[in-house]
């Protein structure tokens, strides 16, 4: 969808000219000729862009900035005027505005500008989602167990400090749950908590995910971006499925942890960054060591706090509780009301291996939850899903194209 921009301004040739130019850039454009009609409009349909007159017919532009963000619009603004002073200009920036433009106002200008507001605004917003998404707290890791306690310790041991952590083990045990809890826990909690997955992304894309890159610094690149590492200045980067990093950026990474610098691609300026870097990993990094797949010197530079996560089937008397919390959670996603585990269910559960660990009973519950209108989930219900989720394990393209019926469906394998 193209960026919208809104004009607010009476004069006709002024919205002539900035419309004219703010669309050849493919921007979507609206006009208002008074403060009342532009703040309907922007009542009315989303605006990512304001172009705002200090003089107005039935108001002042200031009072339309202020009513603005007093109704919760955070859209950026561009005041223009013909007759402002410091004074006013000050005043604008005070009450929210990007900046002030004196008339007549060059076109080419305001565009460099309005893209510099809107790069802003989108960093701001992507800021606040990172901070929101870390707050989890050690309390929120379900369990009551010597095993899980003890992950609990050390999360409280480590948090408070700027500690590189290295978490360890199996796909699906709660790397990332206890990732957030230490940043949760930590003085950078008011700064980003920033995920990669050294995984999923492209080998040709990673540096620039990580590292950020210039304009121009390869195709496609019509704009500059930060990086990953840039984006948690201050805060937390986690870096999943570290052993899946290639040597290359191995390196890399190294002189980030030994510098605390780094460089966009297709620049040439040092860029400082404070960054608590937190790795996980599934695979045995001494074993990658060993056989030259992974750095040593990366390896004991992030696996100063070792925290070794347990496999489900390692803390069995936590699967009653954990599976009674996703039933929760399932009945308040889908709309239903709450179910309950029964203690037969749970002793069920507490049988089966799960060989997807955590992330395979939070599913397993949730499809509980879709698939029955019963007020409880008991071991019968358990008996339907277990063998073809062990099934699945074994043959997941027969499991697969198992029947279409309801009864079939209970006994699919949780993803």
């Amino acid at each position: 969808m193209a960026t919208t921009v809104l004009i607010i301004d009476d004069d006709p040739s002024v919205v002539k000219v900035l419309r004219r130019a703010f669309s050849r850039r493919g921007y979507r454009v609206f006009s208002a000729g008074d403060g009342g009609s532009g703040l309907r409009l922007v009542s009315e349909q989303p605006v990512d862009l304001i172009l705002l007159d200090l003089h107005l017919p039935d108001t002042d532009g200031l009072q339309v900035l202020t009513r603005l963000r007093e109704d919760g619009h955070e859209e950026p603004v561009l005041m223009m005027s013909g007759e402002g002073t410091i004074e006013t200009a000050v005043k604008a920036v005070h009450l929210g505005a990007m900046d002030f433009f004196q008339k007549p106002v060059a076109p080419a200008r305001m565009l460099i500008t309005a893209e510099k507001a809107l790069e802003f605004s989108r960093l701001c917003r992507a800021h606040a989602e990172l901070t929101s998404a870390g707050s989890v707290s050690s309390g929120e890791i379900i369990g009551m167990s010597a095993e899980i306690e003890a992950v609990r310790a050390l999360i409280t041991r480590a948090a408070p400090t700027d500690g590189r952590v290295l978490l360890r083990g199996e796909n699906g045990t709660g790397k990332e749950l206890v990732a957030r809890a230490i940043h949760a826990q930590s003085r950078r909690c008011g700064q980003s908590f920033v995920q990669v997955n050294c995984a999923a992304i492209p080998v040709n894309l990673i540096e620039s995910e990580l590292f950020g890159h210039e304009k121009g610094a390869f195709t496609d690149a019509h704009c500059a971006r930060r990086g990953r590492f840039e984006v948690a200045d201050g805060g937390t980067i986690f870096l999943d499925e570290i052993g899946e990093m290639s040597p290359e950026m191995q390196a890399k990474v190294l002189r980030v942890l030994q510098e605390g610098e780094i460089e966009r691609i297709g620049g040439s300026e040092t860029i400082s960054v404070d960054v608590r870097v937190i790795a996980a990993t599934n695979r045995d990094l001494e074993a990658m060591v060993e056989a030259g797949d992974f750095r040593q010197d990366l390896y004991y530079r992030l696996n100063v706090i070792p925290i070794t996560l347990p496999p489900l089937r390692a803390r069995a008397k936590d699967i009653g509780a954990l599976a009674q919390h996703f039933l929760d959670l399932a009945c308040r996603r889908n709309q239903r009301q709450p179910v309950a585990l029964t203690p037969d269910a749970a002793i069920r559960l507490g049988r089966y291996r799960f060989p997807g660990n955590v992330r395979e009973l939070q599913n397993l519950m949730e499809r509980a939850v879709i698939l029955s209108d019963a007020e409880n989930i008991d071991a019968a219900a358990i008996e339907r899903l277990l063998p073809a989720a062990a099934e699945m394990s074994r043959h997941p393209v027969a499991a697969y194209r198992a029947g279409n019926s309801d009864k079939d469906l209970m006994r699919e394998a949780p993803r």
